[in-house]
């Protein structure tokens, strides 16, 4: 798999305050790919090392097959969204572009720039001073700023942060658009929009990854599987029973009231068939009611959570 951007041991120190710390990252060319972490986690000290902002203290960056250094050339192939962009109010936003386009050799053409406006939905805007746009108008407006030297790399500082639920999900229609027709790097640290619209996702706390991987392969290897079981008539040997159970990881009495007790079993991957089969069998032997077998769903919030915990607990 062609890699996009690649980063290699890239370490940054601020008067001794380590932002990040030997930080190793491949992301596919043509992804739509997450970082994801809470806010200080360093998301944007990497961004603007690989947009060319800042220079790593260690380690090494590559974009498009370009080393990212000072001379800067791999800056042709890049375009980069700081968060919360600001523009000058008293442009249009077809004059933003038009501007913007003025930095690049060749210069982007009006053909290019209405490409751009309609990509984003702000055709009907195109001639609205800026100073006029609502916060998801010129997020908008600012993805189309990164895209007019036609990228092969777009870098998004939190693109969907602080926006109400319509420009989030204006701005995460926009990055499903952008799938395969460039690579996308983008920074967040709310879980919903990464398991909505991304095809890989990096977790990186405290200026280190934590884990890099499909998203799909993240939901489906980190959070194994969790499964609610409800048993009438059960007792402190059942639950030394279930935990007995082969495939069983963890037991967690949520609720032991009157005649039913409400558990919920952690269960190894791959197992969750054969221990609700297992449960059943138990039931029977036991002589206990089964009121609830059922297999819960896990969020990326639940997994995003616990791999945290656990990393700064090690």
């Amino acid at each position: 798999m062609t890699s996009a951007i690649s980063l290699s041991g890239v370490t940054k120190r601020y008067r001794g305050v380590d932002a990040l710390t030997d930080l190793t990252l491949d992301v596919p060319a043509g992804a739509v790919y997450g970082f994801l972490g809470p806010n200080g986690a360093g998301k944007t000290t990497a961004l603007k090392i690989l947009a060319g902002l800042t220079r790593p203290t260690s380690g090494t960056a590559v974009v498009d097959g370009i080393a990212v250094d000072v001379q800067g050339a791999h800056r042709a192939r890049i375009g980069y969204l700081a968060q919360d962009p600001r523009f000058y109010g008293w442009m249009t936003g077809r004059q933003t572009l038009e501007y913007v386009a003025g930095f690049f050799m060749p210069r982007a053409s009006a053909a290019r720039i209405a490409e751009l406006l309609e990509l984003v939905g702000l055709t009907a805007a195109a001639d609205r001073r800026t100073g006029t746009y609502s916060g998801g108008m010129r997020q908008r407006l600012g993805i189309a700023q990164a895209l007019v030297g036609d990228p092969s790399v777009v870098l998004l500082d939190e693109p969907a942060a602080a926006l109400d639920p319509l420009g989030r999900h204006d701005v995460l229609r926009l990055l499903e658009r952008l799938r395969g027709t460039t690579t996308v790097l983008y920074s967040t640290h709310i879980l919903d929009d990464v398991e909505r619209v991304s095809d890989y996702v990096a977790i990186i706390d405290l200026g280190r990854v934590v884990v890099a991987s499909s998203t799909s392969d993240l939901m489906r290897r980190a959070s194994g599987g969790r499964i609610r079981v409800e048993l009438v008539g059960a007792t402190d040997g059942t639950d030394a029973a279930l935990a007995a159970i082969p495939g069983v990881t963890e037991v967690v009495v949520a609720n032991r009231g009157g005649r039913e007790t409400e558990y919920d079993l952690g269960v190894a991957d791959g197992r969750t068939e054969l221990v609700q089969a297992a449960v059943m069998r138990l039931a029977a032997d036991s002589g206990l009611i089964v009121t609830g077998n059922r297999q819960e769903s896990v969020d990326l919030e639940s997994i995003f959570l616990r791999i945290v915990r656990e990393e700064r607990a090690a």
